[in-house]
């Protein structure tokens, strides 16, 4: 018999991953450009319309339930066909029975809630798409009859600009920082238009005719739509400044916004002897929680859409910050679609292999096997479309339909280029481990073997003696002479290379002025971290107060999508072609989250869910440091100078590791949320 009402709490479902794919569906069709819709350029999946829930029941005597669905329902009992039910209240009969519910639903996700004393809709009930074998139904926490999938929104609240002064004789707003969310008109009269330019500087907002963001609105209309008093309105955008023009008539008392948000947890804290390199974590965390949303977004101005490889920096930054798991969720849901494959994740070839990596690392991170099992035969059928692309040396290349991005620089990728096969072997070692927790060990073992190959054929063909690593790509079987640093300090990054090869990629590579220089932040978190594993921490203190600390000095409130020293004035915020077109506010700009919780404050999982984890702090030429790193549903937190290191943990099998006089050392951190300390 089901749990009582007392022991159960009633839910909606749907069919899994439907609800995060519809979520998306409507996020990608949101961007705008100027005064028209940007609907992302790759296929959008839907929802399945049409499905059916299935649950077997055991009561002692009859129930009434009530039912509440997203959609054209109908309820029978034992396969019954011609005996359906489409009442809100119905009464089960005692006895063991099984209910079927058939529930339809073309604009929305089909959803189902039924609340009853003892039978009450979970994730225990079985759903089907009438393509696909039953499966154990969806849900997350829309546990209100009042509350159902399809009105999901994030969280609001108010916010106002910090000063107001004319240019122009027109009024520009600063609200202090780059924020997110509706403006709002209040005691708004007059007849005539309002002209809003948004801009992530001052220079963006005062340009109308090249700002990426604008909005031409008649007063009449809007005074039409007020409440209250007040106008909000309908889309949000992402802005610091706003400058309004309006026609000589048009009159209002203030201009405020509803910022929009997730609620997070921070969970994560870091201090040190450097002020600037504290502002950097706190921008740091700032930029990662404006872009997470609904899902992890790239930024927030311009595209707003779900990138993979954005996506998997991230879900790392997430981890040491705030350990929000329905965001990674509904990320790694969202970003693999539904089948059949005809194109790459967000069309880019290296994106789908990122997509494999962030799910091994959600598991490393979090111990989520279930989430892994709901997931796996979609991991196959694009691990299935991958590996159809290999050439005859069994290298991976890109279609003429692909984009191979790998980064923002100025370098070729036709052909086999080396860093998509260290990504797919990484992804194939990802695969290789889910099948073997899930019982297949022969699918393990071939996805193990194949791994191995094509690390050792990129290692045996992509590796320069002379140039002291490996090459970037490789065209008609030659390889060309370029040397590039992403699939070198990917190598590293997965312990590809041997000792000897490690240190010929930092000297050569990675510390080598004559190598190209990497100019995004995305690449930079792999540099860096890189860099960190070699134990070059204070390099990398250096040039996060460089790179991350010559934004701020240019007055940054949030990272950027990009940052070039050699660049003066308003040129820093001109990309693709349009002056203000990069994004001041990128998700991938956060890094610092990553690097200072990993490897300075030296926190990192062993074992899945943080089972067993090593702390291995480093100063890097600070005087002292501490902060705290989440770890699944603990804590560990850490205090070092140059004398001792403090260090205490709630949960886990902990092991920290430091060195006194040169020489290496171990301790069993205890469990039991006391510190510990260490004499240096």
């Amino acid at each position: 018999m089901g749990k009582s009402a007392q022991e159960q709490q009633a839910t909606w479902i749907w069919y899994p991953g439907d609800f995060e794919i519809r979520l998306n569906e409507k996020m990608a069709v949101k961007r705008t450009a100027r005064k028209g819709a940007y609907p992302s350029y790759w296929r959008l999946d839907r929802h399945y319309s049409n499905i059916e829930f299935r649950f077997t029941y055991d009561l002692p005597q009859e129930e009434s339930i009530r039912i509440a669905a997203e959609g054209i329902f109908a309820l029978y009992l034992d396969g019954k066909d011609n005996y359906r039910n489409n009442q809100s209240l119905i009464t089960l009969p005692a006895g063991k029975h099984e209910i079927s519910i058939s529930l339809f639903n073309d604009t929305e996700v089909p959803a189902l809630f039924i609340a009853g004393d003892h039978i009450c809709t979970s994730s225990s009930w079985e759903v089907r798409s009438y393509q696909n074998d039953w499966v154990n139904a969806g849900s997350w926490t829309f546990n209100s009859a009042s509350q159902p999938p399809s009105q999901f929104r994030l969280a609001l609240t108010p916010q106002e600009p910090i000063r107001s002064e004319l240019r122009d004789g027109f009024p520009l707003l600063d609200f202090g920082k780059e924020t997110f969310g509706y403006l709002r008109f209040h005691g708004l009269s007059g007849l005539g238009k309002l002209c809003i330019s948004y801009g992530e500087s001052i220079a963006e907002a005062l340009s109308p005719d090249e700002c990426v963001l604008i909005d031409e609105l008649d007063v009449t209309d809007m005074i039409a739509g007020a409440e209250e008093g007040s106008y909000t309105l309908k889309n949000a955008k992402a802005f610091r400044y706003v400058w309004i023009q309006a026609d000589a008539e048009v009159h209002w008392q203030t201009v405020s916004m509803l910022y929009e948000y997730v609620p997070v947890t921070y969970r994560s804290s870091f201090q040190c002897s450097d002020p600037k390199i504290n502002e950097i974590y706190e921008m740091s965390l700032y930029t990662l929680h404006l872009n997470t949303r609904e899902f992890f977004l790239d930024g927030i101005k311009r595209d707003r859409w779900v990138w993979s490889g954005d996506a998997y920096q991230a879900f790392l930054m997430n981890y040491y910050s705030f350990f929000d798991l329905d965001v990674t969720r509904r990320t790694l849901v969202a970003l693999r679609g539904k089948d059949p494959l005809t194109m790459h994740i967000n069309t880019i070839l290296d994106y789908s292999l990122y997509w494999f990596i962030s799910l091994y690392d959600y598991y490393m991170y979090t111990g989520d096997l279930d989430f892994i099992r709901v997931n796996y035969n979609r991991a196959v059928s694009l691990m299935d479309f991958c590996l159809k692309q290999r050439n005859e040396e069994g290298l991976i290349v890109g279609r003429p339909q692909d984009w191979v991005f790998v980064d923002w620089a100025d370098f070729s990728n036709e052909g086999a280029v080396s860093t998509e096969q260290i990504l797919l072997s990484r992804g194939l070692e990802a695969m290789s481990q889910f099948a073997g927790l899930l019982g297949d060990d022969e699918a393990s073992a071939s996805y193990g073997k194949l791994a191995e190959e094509i690390i050792a054929a990129t290692l045996h063909l992509f590796w320069d003696k002379d140039k002291g690593g490996l090459l970037h790509h490789r065209v008609d079987g030659e390889n060309l002479p370029e040397l590039t640093k992403h699939a070198n300090m990917f190598a590293m990054s997965y312990d590809y290379l041997s000792a000897e090869q490690r240190d010929s990629v930092i000297r050569n590579v990675m510390l080598n002025p004559q190598v190209p220089q990497i100019r995004t932040p995305y690449m930079r978190f792999h540099e860096l971290a890189v860099l960190c594993e070699s134990g070059q921490h204070e390099y990398v203190r250096n040039e996060m107060l460089s790179y991350w600390g010559g934004m701020i000095d240019l007055g940054a409130t949030t990272f950027w999508e990009e940052y070039d020293p050699t660049q003066t004035g308003d040129t820093h915020y001109g990309m693709y072609g349009m002056p203000y077109g990069k994004s001041l506010c990128h998700a991938w700009g956060a890094s610092p989250i990553y690097l200072l919780g990993k490897y300075f404050l030296g926190v990192k999982p062993c074992e899945p869910g943080y089972a067993a984890f090593i702390v291995e702090p480093h100063l890097g030429g600070l005087e002292w440091l501490k902060g705290a790193v989440p770890i699944a549903d603990g804590e560990v937190e850490v205090d070092m100078n140059e004398h001792r290191i403090r260090v205490r943990s709630t949960s886990g099998q902990g092991r920290l590791r430091y060195r006194t006089k040169g020489q290496p050392h171990e301790a069993v951190i205890p469990a039991d949320g006391e510190w510990m300390e260490i004499r240096l």
